[in-house]
C-alpha cells in the first residue's frame, strides 16, 4: 500500500519536476571577480541556441547580477527585456524571422540616414525621437519610411547589444507598416565577431571572463543577434544612392564587383579570426583590407596612405551601379559633410560631442532633397547636384 502511494506521488509531482528542468538560472553577483575599477552595468540581453535544442539567455540587471538562464524550449510569448546600462530606455522585443534584405531597394518617401552610432543609446533615442522616427516608447513611428543605419553599433560606448535590439525590433515594426530599418555592417561589427576588442568598454570582457567564454561568442553564428548580423549587407543601392560604410575604391571598381556577390562573401567570413578570413582567400582578404568598401577612407581623405579617388574615377563608379550619390560614414568630421560637389555625403560625426554642441547628426533624404538634421530635428538643407 506504501509502494502505491509513493508511485502516485512521484507520478503527481513529475510535471512540475519537467518544468523546472526545463528552465535552469545560474546568478553571478557584481561582486565576483572585481580585479579593477571597472564593474558591470545593465546589459544583454544575448541569446544563444544550444546544440540540443535548448536556448541560453543571458542578461546584467542594473545591479550588476548576471542572470543566466537555459531554457529547453522559448515560450510562444517569450519576450526580451532591455534597458540601458543605467537602466533607462527600457523596451521590450519579441523574436522575430531573419532574412536578408535586398540589396537594391525602391526610395521611401522619406529615407532617415545614420552612421556610427557606437554603443550610446541615448543618443540614438535622442535624434530618432528628435526627427519623428520612433515615439515616447521607441516604437516605430517612420509610417512606410525607411531607416537606414551604415553600421559601427559596436565599441567605444555601453550599450552595443541594447542599440542592437532596437534596430532589430523596429525592423519588424517598420515592415508592419509598410517601411524599412536596414542594418548595414560597418569596419567594428567584423572586428567584435573576430575578437579584436580594442575599443571595447572594460565591463564586455570581465563578463565574457565571468561566463568563461569570448565575447565574441555572444554575438555568433549560434545566438539571435549573430544571426542578424550575418546577414547584414556591407553595400546597399536604395534609390538613386549607394551606401557603404567606408568608401569605394578604385582597386574595387576594377575587379568590377557585383555588389550581391561582395554582400554574400563578407558575410560568409563575418564570425572568423582576422587571419583566418585574410587565408580563406584573396578575394576575402581584399574585401577586410584598406581597399575593401568597410575600410577605405579615399572618398573623403586626400592623403597617399588611402589613395584618394579622383572625380573622373566616381564618374565610373556612380555609372557602373547607376547611382548618382554614395552615402559613407565611418570617417569622422565635425558636422556632415560634402564631397565631389555633394555626389558623396559623409554621415558619421562625433555623435557625443555634436549632441552637446547641437550640431547636425544625421541625414534625412526626401525625394531630390537632403537635409541636415540633429537633436531638435531639420537644421539646413544640403545642397547638391543630382
Amino acid at each position: 500500500m506504501k509502494k502505491t502511494n509513493r508511485h502516485s506521488i512521484f507520478v503527481m509531482v513529475l510535471p512540475a519536476i519537467m518544468v523546472l528542468l526545463s528552465m535552469c538560472s545560474i546568478t553571478i553577483t557584481a561582486k565576483d571577480h572585481d580585479h579593477d575599477n571597472h564593474h558591470l552595468s545593465c546589459d544583454g540581453p544575448y541569446v544563444i541556441y544550444q546544440p540540443n535544442g535548448g536556448v541560453r539567455v543571458i542578461n546584467v540587471t542594473e545591479t550588476g547580477v548576471v542572470k543566466d538562464t537555459v531554457y529547453a524550449a522559448l515560450p510562444d510569448d517569450f519576450t526580451l527585456h532591455v534597458a540601458d546600462h543605467k537602466g533607462n530606455y527600457a523596451f521590450d522585443v519579441k523574436l522575430h524571422p531573419i532574412v536578408r534584405q535586398p540589396w537594391k531597394q525602391p526610395q521611401a518617401p522619406k529615407t532617415f540616414i545614420m552612421s556610427d552610432p557606437h554603443g550610446r543609446l541615448n543618443l540614438v533615442v535622442s535624434l530618432l525621437q528628435a526627427n519623428g522616427v520612433i515615439d515616447s516608447q521607441l516604437r516605430w513611428a517612420y509610417g512606410n519610411n525607411q531607416l537606414v543605419i551604415i553600421g559601427d553599433v559596436f565599441d567605444r560606448g555601453y550599450d552595443v547589444p541594447q542599440i542592437f535590439w532596437l534596430f532589430y525590433k523596429l525592423e519588424a515594426e517598420a515592415a508592419a507598416c509598410g517601411g524599412r530599418v536596414t542594418m548595414m555592417l560597418g569596419n567594428h561589427e567584423p572586428m567584435e565577431l573576430a575578437g579584436d576588442m580594442r575599443y571595447a568598454k572594460p565591463k564586455y570582457k570581465m563578463l565574457a571572463d565571468r561566463l568563461g567564454m569570448e565575447y565574441r561568442h555572444l554575438f555568433g553564428p549560434d545566438t539571435e543577434l549573430g544571426r542578424w548580423l550575418g546577414v547584414c549587407n556591407a553595400i546597399q543601392v536604395i534609390g538613386r544612392n549607394l551606401f557603404v560604410h567606408a568608401g569605394i575604391s578604385k582597386e574595387f571598381y576594377d575587379r568590377n564587383l557585383s555588389i550581391p556577390m561582395v554582400n554574400d562573401t563578407i558575410s560568409s567570413v563575418l564570425f572568423m579570426k582576422s587571419k583566418e578570413r585574410k587565408a580563406h582567400s584573396e578575394f576575402c582578404k581584399f574585401l577586410y583590407g584598406n581597399r575593401g568598401p568597410i575600410w577605405y577612407r579615399g572618398l573623403v581623405l586626400n592623403d597617399k596612405k588611402w589613395s584618394h579617388l579622383p572625380s573622373d574615377s566616381l564618374d565610373m563608379v556612380l555609372r557602373r551601379y547607376d547611382v548618382d550619390c554614395i552615402f559613407v560614414g565611418h570617417t569622422i568630421f565635425k558636422d556632415i559633410k560634402r564631397f565631389y560637389n555633394g555626389r558623396v555625403i559623409a554621415v558619421n560625426v562625433d555623435n557625443q560631442e555634436n549632441y552637446e554642441h547641437r550640431r547636425g547628426r544625421a541625414v534625412l533624404m526626401t525625394d531630390d532633397k537632403l537635409f541636415v538634421v540633429g537633436d531638435k530635428g531639420i537644421k539646413k538643407q544640403l545642397k547638391v547636384k543630382r
